[in-house]
């Protein structure tokens, strides 16, 4: 059993890649998404993020299924064409090429986020600067992280480090997150995964 607890940033990346690598539909979408990358200038700033991620770890440490509870990969991007049309595109090309992957894929620019969101739940959200910005604002520690391919290397995105996921607390992040949507969520990932701390808000 490979133990990131307490490592260094840069053992725990490389314990992370290797749990993630037993992820086969996690690791064909990043190949996928790296491809797409390379050849869309619109799909430069993107990665895989939250539930995908840290629920591959938790399945890893509870000796789960890879992929139980995991309900959809997040592949987040960023750009500043605010049109639905522009996004509407890239998920209908990202949807195709990630077609024969036997999972549900959920696509969203977060440059616009804050459009649809401020409309849909009456709120008045800023504008995210960037995906790592918007990744940073995702309710609980374990959430806010990213992973891409660049050149077969796994790339990081983790604003509070990856001590949290390896030790499997679930800490909230106040920046952009409601009190009793952090319980909720904490409460129904604890019953999946039981070897789970929840830290209260």
């Amino acid at each position: 059993m490979l133990d990131g607890s307490n490592k260094s940033i840069d053992v725990q990346i490389e314990i992370l890649k290797e749990i993630l690598y037993k992820n086969e539909k996690l690791v064909e979408t990043l190949k996928v998404l790296e491809e797409y990358a390379k050849n869309n200038p619109k799909f430069r700033n993107y990665y895989v993020g939250a539930g995908g991620v840290n629920q591959t770890v938790f399945n890893y440490y509870h000796g789960y299924d890879i992929n139980y509870g995991i309900k959809d990969f997040d592949i987040v991007y960023y750009d500043n064409d605010e049109s639905y049309e522009a996004e509407d595109i890239i998920i209908k090309d990202l949807e195709r090429k990630l077609s024969h992957i036997d999972t549900s894929f959920d696509i969203k620019n977060q440059g616009r986020v804050y459009i649809w969101y401020n409309e849909k739940y009456g709120t008045n959200r800023d504008k995210y600067t960037s995906v790592e910005d918007a990744i940073s604002s995702w309710g609980a520690t374990v959430t806010c992280i990213g992973v891409r391919l660049e050149n077969n290397e796994l790339k990081v995105y983790c604003p509070y480090g990856l001590n949290d996921i390896f030790s499997m607390i679930i800490r909230p992040v106040k920046k952009d997150f409601e009190k009793e949507s952090y319980i909720k969520r904490a409460s129904k990932w604890k019953e999946k995964w039981k070897k789970l701390k929840i830290i209260k808000w």
